[in-house]
């Protein structure tokens, strides 16, 4: 991968520089909720059950389609319309020109840094099968 390749608009990234971006918060990974008379999208703290909670990074990413068929997969055309992926995703981030957060791993140089800045979802997700209904686990915190 070219060094600094986080500062080149995404269009520029190869497939594995696109892939190298994210920062793995798992922000993304939980699940949401429509309020059906606004359509606001909603946040939960519920993982999706491909979501390793200590890790924050999918257990199977290179099939995630076919266990969570409703799996968005970002790409640079979607990357820019979503407006429920995280105010500190680096897909969102690159996607409006801004740069990188210090703490996230391309930076520092360290996988834990997103955790040790407290912007992963390590320690207060619940598991999808332990959930119960989502209007238990809505969320007031910005992701």
């Amino acid at each position: 991968m070219r060094e600094n390749f986080w500062e080149l608009p995404l269009d520029a990234l190869t497939r594995p520089e696109w892939e190298a971006l994210c920062d793995g918060c798992g922000k993304c990974c939980l699940h949401k909720a429509e309020d059906a008379e606004t359509g606001e999208v909603l946040s939960t703290n519920i993982a999706c059950r491909l979501l390793d909670r200590e890790s924050c990074r999918c257990s199977d990413y290179r099939h995630r389609k076919i266990f969570v068929p409703d799996c968005v997969r970002l790409t640079r055309l979607n990357v820019g319309k979503l407006s429920w992926l995280p105010s500190t995703c680096a897909y969102r981030l690159r996607s409006e020109g801004r740069p990188l957060p210090d703490w996230h791993y391309l930076k520092s140089g360290d996988r834990d840094s997103v955790h040790d800045a407290g912007m992963s979802v390590r320690g207060w997700t619940v598991a999808e099968d332990e959930a119960g209904s989502y209007e238990h686990h809505l969320i007031d915190r910005e992701l």
